[in-house]
């Protein structure tokens, strides 16, 4: 027996409309859905998952906004671009059916024309002339040309003879293009004997294109056929110094050494005072007023700062044995033996207060510092000699200023 009479009195037609009817709808349907999730404790998860995918819906739909966007602004930016190129474009022209003139035409626009080549520098090769400034120094020059200062000297042999303390305003000095010797041929030497006084080989002075020889018409190096008095340069030569300060070893036992010095020259002293081997400072100033102690420039001595007339004192205990003018540029010039094997030279005096054979001790005033001789101003020229060791830079011996 059917358990639902009604339903079996219904035709095919009305037994669907009605189970139309009683179907539930998409809304109800999510509905039904999320009930019967929810009856199986599946709710809350079915909540998160729909969360999110609905959130990866959104951002696509973004992403797909903004691509489109950027690929629209690109296509209009390229077609701006373009289309403003074509306008930029010049037009054709015919260049034949252009008129063209020679001449000038003042209301025309001139052309801007750049002469100015730039040639790569190249080495100098002959000697030029330099006029000294005031507060030029041998080594002020030298860095200024880019030389040796010994350059300087040996480049200047009758005008500086050596000394950089001939250095005057206004003096006009050789200057070479390279470092080495400045020779003038006398017309007698041999080229070989020449070359190995100044330590190089001939073909270093004939191949040197500042001195304008030619080599196959130089002949016979022991009788060169060069012009006498022709000036050459040496490059790379070098030549001892002619010395112009005291030679080393005045000691009371042998002072008449010094009578090339000049007048100043002691005769023989026995006995006297002896010295501590320690120096002092022998003026008040502990600073330099002109040429540190340079074997490069031929100074083998300081320039000590001071005022005219200032005392000076004796840097050790010890004798006289040099005491008046020097004929080589120091002018008035005193040299104490300290009887240990060390002399002291002072300098471009004022004045002199001491006398041949004196004994002095330590600090005693010896002397007035000056600017006599080859001098640009009052200061002190001081050396340390020894015996044993020669000249030494009396920044070693002296005490720290």
């Amino acid at each position: 027996m059917n358990e639902n009479p009604e339903r079996d009195n219904l035709t095919l037609a009305e037994a669907d409309e009605r189970e139309k009817s009683h179907s539930p709808q998409p809304a109800g349907r999510l509905a039904h859905w999320a009930e019967t999730l929810a009856r199986l404790g599946l709710g809350e998860m079915a909540t998160r998952l729909g969360a999110s995918v609905g959130t990866l819906l959104v951002v696509l739909a973004v992403v797909l906004l903004l691509r489109g966007f950027y690929e629209n602004a690109v296509l209009g930016r390229a077609a701006g671009e373009q289309a403003a190129a074509e306008e930029a474009a010049p037009l054709p022209i015919a260049l034949e059916a252009l008129p063209v003139s020679l001449s000038a035409d003042p209301q025309g626009i001139a052309r801007d024309v750049n002469l100015h080549t730039n040639i790569p520098n190249r080495p100098r090769l002959d000697v030029i002339t330099y006029t000294v400034q005031p507060g030029d120094t041998v080594f002020g020059i030298a860095e200024r040309f880019n030389l040796n200062p010994k350059t300087i000297l040996w480049g200047n042999p009758y005008t500086l003879r050596d000394d950089p303390h001939r250095l005057t305003v206004g003096m006009e000095l050789n200057i070479l293009p390279v470092d080495g010797v400045y020779y003038e041929w006398q017309g007698t030497e041999s080229l070989n004997t020449v070359a190995a006084f100044f330590n190089v080989e001939p073909e270093v002075i004939i191949n040197f294109p500042g001195n304008h020889l030619d080599p196959d018409a130089i002949g016979d190096y022991n009788s060169p056929n060069i012009e006498p008095g022709t000036w050459l340069v040496v490059p790379g030569g070098s030549r001892l110094f002619t010395s112009w300060s005291a030679p080393i070893g005045v000691t009371r036992s042998n002072p008449a050494v010094a009578r090339v010095m000049g007048a100043g020259a002691c005769g023989p002293v026995s006995g006297g005072a002896i010295g501590y081997g320690a120096f002092i400072w022998p003026t008040r100033a502990h600073y330099l007023s002109g040429y540190d102690y340079s074997p490069d420039t031929n100074h083998y001595g300081i320039d000590i700062h001071g005022t005219l007339n200032e005392a000076v004192f004796a840097s050790d205990a010890g004798v006289i044995v040099y005491a008046g003018w020097n004929d080589y540029g120091y002018g008035n010039l005193i040299l104490i033996d300290h009887g240990n094997g060390w002399q002291t030279l002072y300098a471009h005096l004022n004045g002199i207060n001491v006398v041949c054979g004196q004994s002095v001790g330590q600090g005693e005033v010896i002397g007035a510092l000056g600017s006599t001789g080859n001098s640009s101003g009052p200061h002190l020229h001081f050396e340390i000699m020894s015996s044993q060791y020669g000249k030494v830079n009396p920044w070693n011996f002296l005490p720290p200023p």
